[in-house]
């Protein structure tokens, strides 16, 4: 089954309109509220999440809206994340009462890294990204026509034109992002008064945290996301970048 999309253009454009005005008619809105109406609008919606902070709030927020906790959310598991990372799973289903489903690409690590003679991601991060979370994405996406994101406007260039509802032509899916004006001090407020969860990776100097092998500690002054493939001049993995 295939995302659910408009059958010809007219009602691509219509779709688009009515998109707008929502994202209009919500730009001003708290998280919890998008949240709370985006689950009531979207029957089919889902959620991905690499359990990051943003990510982590947001788990929160749907714990108590209603329908949250039916809403199927999933974790990209890359086959290089960090153990403290697949931790977060056990310690958000016991606290939250939330199933993380892990969505794998079909091909081991240990597959992948066999018929390419070794890891790739100090050489092709895009190639290795593109195989081990962009396919597995896609996938998952399938059937559902809208999903949650944890993305801030404050993060990278591709996410500062981010609304809080919008087209996902990526994907070709609504796309909603509940905290897309919430700044980095916001995420951290919101986690300290509503004692949410969270890696501990955070407190050891790892603001953004993605894959193992592509993420380092980041300097005092410096970007919250220059500790992602710092090697290369990268900053998405491509699942939030705004070319196909």
């Amino acid at each position: 089954m295939s995302q659910i999309q408009p059958s010809n253009e007219q009602d691509l454009q219509e779709n688009l309109r009515s998109i707008k005005e929502h994202a209009i008619l919500m730009q001003n809105s708290e998280p919890e509220a998008i949240l709370e109406w985006a689950v009531k609008h979207y029957p089919t919606i889902t959620m991905a999440t690499a359990f990051g902070a943003e990510g982590c709030v947001i788990l929160e927020m749907l714990s108590r809206v209603e329908g949250g906790k039916s809403v199927r959310v999933f974790n990209l598991d890359t086959g290089y994340q960090f153990i403290e990372t697949l931790e977060l799973r056990d310690t958000i289903a016991a606290k939250y009462g939330i199933e993380v489903e892990f969505v794998r690409a079909k091909e081991t690590v240990a597959e992948m890294e066999a018929r390419l003679g070794g890891p790739i991601y100090g050489t092709q991060p895009d190639e290795c990204c593109r195989m081990r979370k962009l396919v597995p994405l896609r996938e998952a996406l399938e059937g559902h026509e809208a999903w949650i994101t944890a993305i801030r406007r404050d993060q990278t260039k591709d996410r500062s034109i981010a609304e809080v509802v919008e087209w996902d032509s990526k994907f070709n899916l609504i796309k909603v992002n509940p905290l897309a004006h919430w700044s980095k001090s916001d995420v951290w407020a919101y986690i300290t008064i509503n004692d949410v969860p969270y890696n501990p990776l955070h407190e050891q100097g790892y603001p953004s945290i993605g894959c193992q092998p592509c993420t380092r500690r980041v300097a005092l002054g410096e970007d919250e996301r220059a500790g992602r493939w710092a090697s290369f001049a990268k900053l998405e993995c491509g699942l939030h970048s705004r070319t196909a």
